[in-house]
């Protein structure tokens, strides 16, 4: 709980987050893809592509106190709903965590 306290009085910013998971996962070995919004884009689109392995991972980084839009949540559904693997993340920890549950080395 520590971490999160600590992560919510410096204010950390989703695109701290995007960085920080974008780096451990190239440093893992994890072919990564930002996936920019924009026109034409598709709509709730996760921010992240990982692949390693054979393995494909769509991630959504979230500050602290951030929540997915109705888009986002309906994306999720999607990918999941097709046995894709979709995680929301805030923190390293937080994606290790969300990855080794689903048995997959981080």
């Amino acid at each position: 709980m520590l971490k999160q306290e600590c992560f919510e009085y410096y204010q950390v910013k989703e695109r701290d987050v995007l960085a920080s998971i974008k780096s451990y996962l190239k440093y893992g070995g994890w072919y990564t893809i930002r996936v920019h919004q924009g026109l034409g884009s598709h709509r709730g689109v996760s921010d992240l592509v990982a692949v390693k392995d054979g393995i494909t991972v769509w991630i959504e980084c979230k500050s602290p106190r951030g929540t997915l839009s109705k888009d986002q949540q309906s994306f999720r559904e999607a990918i999941e709903a097709h046995g894709g693997i979709y995680v929301v993340v805030r923190s390293i920890d937080d994606l290790i965590e969300q990855l080794e549950s689903r048995g997959i080395r981080p």
